[in-house]
């Protein structure tokens, strides 16, 4: 599984959060809780990182991405009673449009919730 290592620690991170904080928090409060857990792991965790969507080299869109770890894993959060399709398809435009294939999408809902995704891209 690509990126196994480092998706356990991430998993963990979450879990963690969670674990503490529970449900009914703003989704920034669960995203700095995170990046804090994450570096607590010895992990570079960037939150708030731009995504340019390019169209024939001109670009034509931009994303917030809501953390990024390792350069490697695409991290998308939520505060929301459950996981949507609308919100599988926001994480896997954001690896559509980066050369990062590994995404996990965090619901911080009534339970905790998570889904792994990977996208091949030829960038």
């Amino acid at each position: 599984m690509l990126q196994r290592h480092l998706t356990k620690k991430i998993i963990k991170a979450y879990y963690e959060v969670y674990n503490e904080l529970g449900y009914g928090f703003l989704e920034s409060v669960y995203e700095e809780s995170l990046i804090i857990a994450l570096k607590k792991m010895n992990l570079k965790a960037i939150s708030q990182q731009p995504i340019s969507v390019y169209f024939k080299n001109f670009i034509v869109g931009n994303f917030i991405a809501d953390v990024i770890v390792e350069d490697r894993v695409i991290i998308e959060l939520k505060a929301v009673e459950h996981i949507l399709p609308i919100h599988e398809a926001q994480l896997l435009n954001y690896l559509k449009a980066t050369n990062i294939e590994i995404g996990l999408l965090f619901n911080f809902g009534s339970k905790p919730e998570f889904k792994r995704y990977i996208f091949s891209n030829t960038h």
